[in-house]
């Protein structure tokens, strides 16, 4: 293998990491429906959780335990911060070769979450071009 190849790997490679963690960042980020979950509210479901426990059949006892574990990972999960500009950056540096070598539309990406503003950034087109 030659070391353009080589580097020609990498770089794909690298390419594809910054658009996987900016979608995932995006998902994650996502608004969802319904009303906002406080910390507070979940803490007192958790209260509730332990109290269910030792009464509970084992069909409910498995669905509870999974309630708790949702719970607590959602608790620490609200004191992670990510850096979305960061990662929007580099999906700009990033998308529009990958989008070239994938056959991917502009309305591939709008379709994910991606923003018109990013997606003009990162010189992928409304049309699919030449």
């Amino acid at each position: 293998m030659s070391a353009a190849h080589k580097q020609a790997l990498a770089s794909g490679r690298e390419e594809s990491r910054s658009v996987r963690l900016y979608l995932e960042a995006l998902e994650a980020h996502k608004p969802k429906r319904g009303r906002k979950r406080t910390a507070d509210g979940m803490k007192a479901r958790l209260q509730q959780i332990e109290g269910r426990l030792p009464d509970a059949d084992a069909l409910a006892r498995v669905h509870l335990v999974q309630e708790r574990l949702n719970l607590q990972s959602e608790l620490e999960s609200r004191g992670e911060t990510i850096d979305l500009k960061s990662l929007e950056d580099s999906f700009v540096k990033a998308a529009g070769g990958y989008a070239r070598r994938k056959g991917l539309s502009y309305a591939a990406w709008r379709a994910v979450g991606v923003d018109p503003n990013v997606l003009r950034r990162a010189g992928i087109p409304r049309t699919r071009g030449s």
